[in-house]
């Protein structure tokens, strides 16, 4: 069942066509990963998704509903969120109160937003509760920018999280951390995801990270779709491997 039909949109800057007549059908409950080499037009498709663009030609359904002419915040109260490759955290806040303050934003108690949890218990418990979910309850207290870089990632993710949408977007939730982190940092996201029931797109450069959590993906290359599949259709398809990947698909066995 679809959550999100993205239909033949477009998207210019100038002379440059970053998305080009796109169309594209996100499943409800998929884990689809977004690949495809510098400027392919990915983080554009999500800016337009997400609204922080207007298309300049096409149509964004969400649940059946066109969102095309939405505003950012009216996409989030329908269920959109996304977490930022570079993490877009409050950091003289604690990590406790990063997710408080989402919490308070996404229930409209915005004269509240900077007296922040201790004015509300049970704000203050849900936002422990996500911290423990994204296992980085014991940080609680420390300034959000006094924590380690995996530990702002799961934040940053955490925080989108705590809007409850159904439709979340990941851009590069493993970039600058180290090697060892990335697999516990995704089996972390994936498993709230995947328990949730939420929707979620990756935007990724690591393929080893993209074939191994996604159970769709979908290639881009000079704006347009060039493939659409599982990770074995995409590891078998010619196309992806010259163009994106670098290799040869190997017909052999």
């Amino acid at each position: 069942m679809s959550l999100l039909e993205v239909r033949n949109i477009s998207k210019s800057f100038g002379s440059n066509t970053a998305v080009d007549d796109v169309s594209l059908t996100i499943r409800k409950g998929q884990f689809l990963g977004l690949i495809g080499s510098n400027g392919a037009g990915k983080t554009t498709l999500v800016n337009l998704i997400s609204g922080f663009f207007p298309a300049d030609h096409g149509a964004l359904l969400f649940e059946g509903h066109d969102i095309t002419r939405q505003s950012i915040h009216e996409r989030i109260r329908v269920g959109i969120a996304r977490s930022f490759q570079l993490v877009n955290l409050f950091d003289q806040l604690t990590v406790l109160d990063n997710v408080a303050l989402t919490i308070f934003s996404r229930q409209g108690k915005t004269r509240w937003l900077w007296a922040l949890a201790d004015r509300d218990s049970a704000v203050r418990d849900e936002a422990v509760a996500v911290l423990r979910q994204f296992g980085i309850e014991t940080k609680a207290a420390m300034l959000a920018g006094a924590i380690s870089q995996g530990e702002r990632k799961l934040l940053d993710v955490a925080v989108a999280y705590a809007l409850r949408p159904k439709l979340l977007f990941l851009d590069e939730p493993t970039s600058g951390v180290s090697t060892r982190e990335k697999a516990p940092i995704m089996d972390i996201i994936t498993g709230v995801v995947r328990a949730e029931g939420i929707t979620a797109v990756v935007i990724e450069h690591d393929m080893d990270i993209v074939f191994r959590y996604s159970d769709h993906i979908v290639a881009m290359h000079q704006g347009t779709i060039l493939a659409s599949g599982t990770p074995d259709e995409i590891r078998r398809n010619e196309q992806v491997a010259m163009t994106l990947l670098g290799t040869h698909v190997n017909h052999e066995g």
